[in-house]
């Protein structure tokens, strides 16, 4: 559609929706327009799914239909879902606009055709926030609804899924019971329990490529953690069950807590005077947790545990042979 009729069909839904009666003859005039193309114009709106009725009378009109509130705005299919994608996520991310994201979600729903207004209805995902996340990385409409179907029907879906590594030979399709779609580190995830491994995965949906038709319908299983955001929480943690890193350290910092608590993450500081703090902190291995804390360009004492002291020991000897040119390639 161009442009310029985007924006004809826009004044004129405007136009309907102050006034319940228009004769055509007014559109017409209002709009710079032929009678004709009036017409034309209310039988594109019809397609669209608005609801508007024509009156009888010299002239013949238009009027919405009772009880019909719609806004000025026009969207295309790949718009709809954009917009219920970001209100829903609005919803979620404790901004304090929560509440007037759900009323907006809800008004957009109720003009939206039929057609487009199911499809959104089974959009739903949750959003796992992690300090310095952006919105999550494009995914197409299409199949952002497929797997949003899948989970709603409770359908097995069968997929393709592109290998990470260029040049490897292509995966055979799997088969998994599609249980929840979250965005979290900026890209979309889909929470499944695979039917080929007996297990939990986690999908990376910009790498899937759903088959048609989907399996038979499958009762939903508890997921590990009791929600799909402590599940993937974990798995980005390096824990397979439970929402805490694997490896959790505690240091005593010759850096002062002001100076470290603006870095210290999902961490906790003590402040222990004024050139040193407490910290403790979590990571998937001790080795990063202990090249993590060296950020700090700080003299570091090791509260506990032991493990902690040995993944420094290992990391010094790694520096002291990359430093010397002695190391060799495993």
């Amino acid at each position: 559609m161009a442009t310029t009729t985007a924006s004809r069909l826009l004044n004129l839904l405007s136009l309907l929706q102050t006034r319940r009666d228009w004769p055509g003859t007014v559109l017409a005039e209002r709009l710079g327009i032929s009678h004709r193309t009036v017409r034309r114009d209310i039988d594109r709106l019809r397609e669209m799914g608005y609801r508007i009725q024509t009156t009888m009378g010299p002239d013949g009109g238009y009027r919405l239909d009772a009880g019909t509130e719609l806004p000025p705005l026009l969207f295309d299919d790949e718009q709809a879902v954009a917009l219920a994608v970001a209100l829903q996520a609005a919803t979620l991310t404790g901004a304090g606009i929560e509440e007037a994201a759900v009323r907006a979600l809800t008004t957009i729903r109720q003009v939206l055709p039929a057609r487009l207004r199911h499809q959104v209805d089974r959009l739903s995902f949750e959003t796992v926030p992690r300090p310095g996340d952006g919105p999550a990385a494009g995914l197409s409409p299409q199949l952002l609804l497929a797997l949003s179907r899948a989970v709603h029907a409770r359908d097995v879906l069968r997929f393709d899924y592109a290998s990470h590594r260029p040049g490897r030979e292509p995966e055979p399709p799997r088969r998994v019971e599609p249980h929840h779609l979250v965005t979290s580190h900026g890209r979309w995830y889909l929470v499944a329990w695979d039917l080929d491994h007996d297990d939990w995965r986690l999908f990376r949906a910009d790498r899937m490529t759903p088959r048609t038709p989907t399996g038979p319908r499958f009762t939903p299983r508890e997921v590990p953690g009791g929600s799909a955001r402590d599940f993937v929480s974990a798995r980005f943690k390096g824990s397979e069950r439970t929402d805490a890193w694997p490896c959790v350290g505690t240091v005593v910092l010759q850096r002062p807590a002001a100076a470290v608590a603006p870095f210290a993450g999902d961490g906790t500081v003590e402040d222990l005077g004024p050139h040193q703090c407490r910290y403790t902190v979590g990571s998937w291995s001790w080795i990063a947790l202990a090249a993590s804390l060296n950020r700090f360009d700080a003299d570091i004492t090791v509260v506990g545990p032991p493990e902690l002291t040995e993944a420094f020991a290992r990391l010094a000897a790694r520096n002291t042979a990359t430093a010397t040119g002695s190391s060799r390639p495993s």
